[in-house]
């Protein structure tokens, strides 16, 4: 489908979208034009009688219901406040050479000027209308610096003109040529959504969308419920029936403005697209292994878009399909097109912690930034002391008590070969006190967790248990875990049953502390929201344009996150992360292990400076079988005595 071909598809279709919309206007005025011609035949003398009488009586009220049915509806639908994507606003002050590059792309692609730019943190680049009044409009021409170019017919064109939205991996992984390249497509759409059809058919299905939303709120009366519900099923079924045209329409704006591009930058165009797939891969890779563990300890890293370019270039070390996209780095990035880089990449990496974890939308006593440089102290460090500190917690519910086993002759408190000789499978041929007569006595003192013994004394023998198996274990069937599944206990299939009890416990701990957190940030949202950090009195920093405090203002951020990265841990997987993490712990503080950042693979245990891969598959042969052997194996080739006290926050 050529340009021209793609312009008129697009057209036929958005008029059959307007026809569908007539039709409706027309079904609704059908009663009330029959009511006016039978009134209008009472002074005439005409259509007079009983009969006509009786369906003047009854038309008439009819027409006025289906009137007012018909007033309300498009009442809701132009008023209805359509879709907006979370994103970071940006200036011409902030950026005006991204803002020369778009409009000298435009002018060669003989396409109106985009009226804005945005930012969203995304690998993604779209156009959005945002000319609805609910979203304020774009800015004027004194606010863009004549972006849009001079003239008043101009400024009105590029104030009807959508907003150019960028995925900011993009600014900071790509060369100024590959954005173009790449932002040419893009920005020839707003050819074809200039035509008046189309735009008319896309304000169309945007109000209808954005009336089933409306309607689909549960919070009024239930007055309000039944009226909006008669309103959403009207715009339901009109949605139902503009369907199919209006996504032939955008698959017509698509054709003609990959037409249209192909006169720009084609051949750059090529190799562009093989750094959208790989800036894809490197994001979501640091998303879900680097961030969102900083997210779920309460940091959020402010330099995002940065750590894309070191885990892309880390990716180009190690995999030979990424060889030589890193010799594309001494070219000039795309980010050096804003005036204050760093300002830009904080307030994107902020409101990527929002939409894809939840976070507050401002700093906070629980929630800071955290830079690269500190990442392995601040964030692995904390989280692996945390995670033990929690593994302890939930072994002091269960009455397990710390050194049971002739292995573990340390002191009191929280031990590595505490977990170790918990998780142990009792066999007959285990390992066992070979005093049966023993006695381990009330349980009435916890294990002193908050910091370890000043001296060596803490656990005698007497105090020890005798039997591993039946005295600490609690019930093999972990009890039932709030918000847990039949998912959830088929994780636990192939586990021991003290592996599956401890990771229901350990599953219901940390379902109980997340749902702690969520009301701890829905106060505080209630309140006013500290502002998306920027750079005092710099001028960047008053031209950046972040979301406002006010959520219901731009975007419906009620239901964060929006777009979750991943699901719930399982509890085999919140098992094993605890464990890893007291091993860690017990790393870092008898051998002199330190905490690392991997670029790919998120928190790392490095030994003597290399960093440790081998040591999940040791941990979960000693959750899934309960032989603790080959972990232990590991640990005296490390170096690593479990029996020591680790300190935990």
């Amino acid at each position: 489908m050529n340009g021209e071909a793609g312009v008129r598809a697009a057209r036929s279709r958005a008029l059959a979208v307007l026809r569908l919309r007539g039709r409706a206007l027309a079904v609704a005025l059908l009663p009330a034009a029959v009511a006016v011609v039978l009134l209008a035949g009472v002074p005439t003398g005409h259509l007079t009688g009983t009969g006509w009488d009786l369906a003047r009586w009854t038309l008439t009220p009819l027409a006025a219901l289906v009137l007012l049915t018909a007033a309300g509806v498009a009442l809701v639908v132009a008023r209805a406040r359509p879709a907006m994507s979370p994103t970071v606003a940006i200036t011409e002050e902030a950026a005006p050479d991204l803002y020369r590059m778009v409009r000298d792309l435009a002018d060669r692609l003989a396409v109106p000027v985009p009226s804005a730019i945005a930012l969203t943190p995304d690998c993604d680049s779209w156009l959005e209308d945002r000319t609805h009044p609910a979203h304020g409009g774009p800015p004027p021409a004194a606010e863009h610096g004549g972006a849009a170019g001079g003239g008043r017919h101009r400024h009105r064109r590029a104030a009807a003109a959508p907003v150019l939205v960028i995925g900011s991996p993009f600014l900071w992984w790509m060369r100024v040529g590959e954005l173009r390249a790449v932002l040419a497509p893009v920005v020839a759409g707003t050819g074809p959504s200039a035509h008046p059809d189309i735009a008319a058919a896309r304000r169309f299905v945007r109000g209808l969308d954005a009336a089933v939303a409306v309607t689909s709120e549960h919070r009024r009366g239930p007055v309000f419920r039944t009226v909006f519900a008669g309103v959403g099923w009207v715009a339901r079924a009109l949605l139902r029936g503009c369907r199919v045209h209006a996504a032939e329409m955008e698959r017509g704006v698509a054709a003609a403005a990959a037409e249209r591009a192909q006169a720009v930058d084609y051949g750059l165009r090529i190799v562009a697209q093989e750094q959208v797939g790989l800036a894809y891969a490197g994001w979501d890779r640091l998303l879900t292994r680097v961030a969102l563990p900083a997210w779920r300890m309460g940091r959020w890293p402010s330099r995002l878009n940065a750590g894309v370019v070191a885990a892309l270039t880390e990716l180009s070390r190690r995999d030979r399909l990424a060889e030589g996209f890193a010799s594309r780095l001494g070219e000039r990035p795309a980010c050096d097109l804003l005036e204050e880089p760093g300002t830009v990449d904080e307030a994107t990496s902020l409101l990527a912690a929002r939409l894809f974890h939840g976070g507050p939308a401002g700093r906070g006593p629980d929630w800071s930034p955290v830079h690269w440089g500190d990442y392995p102290e601040e964030v692995v460090d904390r989280k692996w002391r945390t995670d033990a500190a929690r593994l302890h917690r939930v072994l002091d519910t269960l009455g397990i008590r710390s050194g049971s086993g002739v292995q573990s002759p340390g002191p009191d408190g929280p031990t590595l070969s505490r977990v170790l000789d918990h998780l142990t499978d009792p066999r007959p041929d285990a390992h066992a006190d070979p005093r049966p007569d023993s006695d381990p006595g009330p349980r009435t003192q916890r294990p002193p967790h908050a910091s370890p013994p000043a001296g060596g004394g803490g656990g005698t023998g007497e105090e020890r248990e005798a039997d591993p198996a039946p005295t600490p274990t609690p019930t093999p069937t972990p009890a039932p875990v709030a918000g847990a599944g039949p998912d959830d206990d088929e994780d636990l299939v192939g586990t021991t049953p003290r592996s599956a009890a401890l990771a229901a416990r350990i599953s219901a701990e940390v379902a109980r502390e997340g749902a702690a957190a969520t009301a701890r940030a829905a106060s505080a949202a209630s309140g006013p929201a500290a502002p998306v950090p920027a750079v005092a009195g710099t001028p960047t920093a008053q031209a950046l344009q972040t979301l406002p405090a006010d959520p219901a203002s731009l975007w419906d951020d009620r239901a964060l996150p929006l777009l979750p990265l991943q699901p719930p841990r399982t509890g085999r997987e919140l098992l094993a992360d605890h464990i890893t993490a007291m091993v860690c712990c017990a790393a870092m503080d008898t051998m002199g292990a330190t905490p690392g950042l991997d670029w790919l693979d998120g928190p790392a245990l490095l030994v003597g400076g290399v960093r440790v891969t081998d040591l999940p598959a040791q941990v979960m042969t000693l959750i899934e079988d309960g032989d603790p052997t080959a972990l232990r194996l590991w640990l005296a080739r490390q170096g690593i005595r479990p029996e020591k006290p680790v300190r935990l926050v």
